[in-house]
């Protein structure tokens, strides 16, 4: 006999982009890039203190999570928040934090 479960597919969903923002360096990547009406293509080491691979991996988690998306256009990658992701985060945080 099975268990359902108790925690929710918004919970989960809440969860995984909490843990994608649970880095401050990805807090300053995604407030940059909510702070832009376009995509940032410039190199990230030109404002973060930090080795491009360190970048490299805030980033993938960032991507991995679904809050920013990349496109490859040689030498550099443009990223942009996944606004339907970014939305979809912004509600269930507030849906949380108000309880």
């Amino acid at each position: 006999m099975s268990r359902k479960s108790p925690v929710t597919e918004e919970q989960k969903r809440a969860a995984r982009f909490a843990k994608a923002m649970g880095h401050p360096i990805r807090m300053y990547i995604l407030e940059l890039l909510s702070n832009q009406s376009c995509c940032y293509s410039g190199d990230l080491t030109e404002v973060l203190p930090v080795v491009k691979s360190t970048i490299s991996q805030h980033l993938k988690e960032l991507k991995d999570a679904g809050l920013i998306q990349g496109e490859i256009e040689a030498p550099k990658v443009k990223y942009c928040l996944n606004k339907e992701n970014w939305a979809e985060a912004q509600v269930l945080f507030k849906s949380f934090l108000k309880t």
